[in-house]
């Protein structure tokens, strides 16, 4: 029996190994394509293929960084704290919403509903009836959190909802209490449909801010960069609206990659979308 599972061995050839790209890789590429992007761009700028006015080079939005950062610097921290205070206010209303539709589903029959109403109702129509009642500082806050809310609340009650039955029934064994049940189970099973939610969210977030200032009208003193390329453009300031752009698109990245490493770190030692694979 030895020899011939030997035998089978040695003829049997080993499945090869697939290995994935270099990490590296995954890094340089995007870097590499953006390098060529902005270089093009310079070159189309610089060769009179664009109105240099209109769409200007690169090298003039980095300029206008250093130059413009009076103006550019505290639009920036104002659209930010407006966006983190209402991504924690959707967080939560989210989580509230979804933990108390699955303890009961005659409030989730009465309120669902009005809570698609308000994620399908467009900010830009809504805001400037919510200034009527509220004021501006708080109808932001209302408008971040009416675009951000609802994936928290949807992916979150999946979670609560995709609880394993037969773990289920183990905890009504033991006559374990609902809330025993909520926490001990369900809350910890529905943890990475909340965080897929969350990460949706920071996002929604800040497009939620940069519209309920273009909405309303957030200038002045305190006006977020949503205004800024709003307003740059009228007064030909073309490199001062670019830079807000770049801006608002860099703030969008880094609250990916910090919601993202959260997932990371709160799943990857037990969770199966997180764990490391050979590919």
């Amino acid at each position: 029996m030895s020899a011939i599972s030997s035998a089978d061995d040695a003829v049997t050839p080993s499945a090869p190994s697939r290995q994935g790209p270099p990490a590296l890789l995954k890094w340089l590429l995007p870097f590499a394509f953006l390098v060529v992007v902005l270089g093009l761009w310079e070159y189309c700028v610089a060769a009179g293929l664009t109105p240099m006015k209109v769409v200007p080079a690169p090298s003039e939005i980095w300029a206008a960084f250093f130059r413009e950062w009076e103006t550019l610097g505290p639009a920036w921290l104002f659209t930010l704290e407006v966006t983190l205070k209402g991504f924690v206010l959707a967080v939560a209303g989210g989580v509230c919403l979804a933990i108390l539709f699955s303890l009961s589903r005659l409030v989730e029959y009465t309120l669902y509903p009005y809570a698609i109403i308000l994620q399908v109702t467009p900010v830009l129509a809504l805001a400037p009836l919510l200034l009527v009642i509220f004021s501006q500082a708080t109808v932001l806050l209302i408008c971040v959190w009416l675009v951000a809310f609802f994936p928290v609340l949807a992916n979150t009650l999946i979670g609560l909802r995709s609880t394993d039955h037969n773990l289920l029934n183990l905890f009504e064994l033991y006559r374990a209490s609902s809330w025993q049940k909520l926490w001990l189970l369900r809350l910890r099973g529905a943890l990475p449909y909340f965080l897929g939610g969350v990460r949706i969210a920071g996002g929604l977030s800040l497009i939620g801010a940069v519209v309920s200032e273009l909405a309303t009208g957030a200038g002045g003193a305190r006006g977020g960069l949503g205004y800024i390329i709003y307003l740059a453009p009228r007064y030909f300031a073309y490199p001062r609206a670019y830079a807000a752009l770049v801006l608002l698109s860099l703030s969008g990245i880094a609250i990916f990659l910090a919601l993202s490493y959260l997932s990371h770190l709160l799943l990857h030692k037990w969770h199966e979308s997180a764990l490391k694979r050979e590919n």
